[in-house]
């Protein structure tokens, strides 16, 4: 078996966010200074989750039964390029529509599989998740950063060549990707709709989602919102830059102690902080405490997605990794995309900023109660399970 490449996992992952970058801070300035509506800019973004859920579904259902990663990304991103490159070519709102839906397609995936061939290859280095991630969170945070001042000094319009110049420097890191999976003989079927079907799974994804139409909201509205208070496309990719250095220290810290603590108590974390940090950008009008607010990335989204990913792994059998990390994503990027994009926008321009990010605020909190009663619950349930075995094994004695 191939030894993978540190680097060229780190690279790839550094590349991917960097991308990421792009599409959360740029294309909504770049389709609002073509003229696009809030309502119009919420559908776009709306349609990617929407692709997402098949897309998701379908790549990682394909890893697994290929138990290859390598030739999928290699596709992944040649399909980006291409319906990239054809998007910034339109006037139409109708076509640009469909283009994005043939973009998200090939890049919505890419963010799972990478997850899932991180795991793999952590489990089987005995390194941490969290030390390949952290190189994410640096992409995403240069590309902001420099982008950012890059847009400042030419215009807006330059997103095109950026998304272009991100995409083929993935397409080169793909190239030396490394499949390193375990080849089961055959896929259990029954065995996979067991474990998606399982109600501690459907439960875990419920409070997921919910939690995740919170972060959503931030993702979607964050540019449009600051860019109403009067900021600047560089103070936007402040902010954005801001939120993803601080995630660094949080992923180094859960990479080290994480396993010290159970997942659910930490996801409830997160949801306060979420409800927190919205409940901030709802209520202020000064871009400062705005930014303040984007700091809280580190205990919210960084807190948030190392530990699900964790609790998922616990219990999602190794050969079904790449659908389960699917149904993670439909469930955090797709659902949770297609709910905050479709009714964000509505309630964005009926009712304000204000509003929007003041429901997101009370999604978080919502998630966090549903994560505690959870907890509590499984452990109420384990505890009985202990008591009834013993007394079996008193009885026999």
């Amino acid at each position: 078996m191939k030894k993978q490449n540190d680097f060229v996992l780190r690279g790839f992952t550094f590349s991917y966010y960097m991308m990421m970058a792009v599409i959360a801070t740029f294309f909504p300035l770049y389709f609002d200074s073509r003229g696009y509506s809030k309502a119009e800019i919420g559908l776009l973004y709306s349609i990617g989750p929407m692709v997402s859920i098949f897309a998701n579904l379908a790549w990682g259902f394909a890893s697994d039964r290929m138990q290859k990663i390598k030739p999928i990304m290699i596709t992944l991103y040649v399909g980006q390029l291409v319906f990239v490159i054809s998007m910034f070519g339109t006037d139409s709102f109708t076509v640009l529509y469909a283009l994005m839906a043939g973009f998200y397609f090939f890049q919505q995936p890419a963010q799972s599989l990478n997850d899932s061939q991180l795991l793999l290859h952590a489990s089987q280095t005995g390194k941490s998740y969290s030390s390949f991630r952290i190189f994410g969170s640096i992409g995403f945070a240069f590309s902001a950063l420099f982008f950012g001042l890059l847009i400042k000094e030419t215009n807006i319009s330059l997103t095109s060549s950026i998304s272009i110049a991100v995409i083929v420097i993935g397409l080169i890191f793909t190239l030396g990707l490394v499949d390193t999976r375990v080849a089961y003989s055959k896929m259990d079927f029954k065995g996979m709709g067991k474990v998606i079907g399982s109600p501690r799974l459907l439960i875990f994804l419920l409070f997921v989602l919910i939690m995740s139409i919170s972060h959503r909201i931030n993702d979607g509205f964050l540019a449009l919102h600051l860019r109403e208070l009067g900021a600047s496309d560089m103070t936007v990719g402040t902010a954005m830059m801001l939120s993803s250095l601080s995630e660094i220290p949080v992923f180094f810290l859960l990479g080290k102690y994480g396993n010290r603590y159970k997942e659910l108590p930490l996801l409830a974390i997160a949801g306060f902080m979420y409800a927190v940090r919205l409940l901030i950008v709802s209520l202020t009008d000064q871009t400062g405490w705005v930014l303040f607010a984007q700091t809280m990335h580190s205990v919210t989204f960084g807190i948030f997605f190392v530990t699900a990913l964790r609790y998922l792994a616990q219990i999602i059998p190794d050969e079904y990794r790449a659908s389960g990390q699917a149904i993670f994503a439909v469930t955090w990027s797709g659902l949770a995309g297609i709910i905050s994009g479709r009714f964000g926008g509505l309630i964005y321009a009926d009712y304000g900023s204000t509003v929007l990010f003041g429901i997101g605020s009370g999604l978080a909190l919502t998630a966090a109660a549903g994560f505690l009663v959870f907890h509590a619950r499984l452990n109420a349930l384990e505890a009985k399970l202990t008591a009834i075995s013993t007394k079996k094994e008193d009885s026999h004695a």
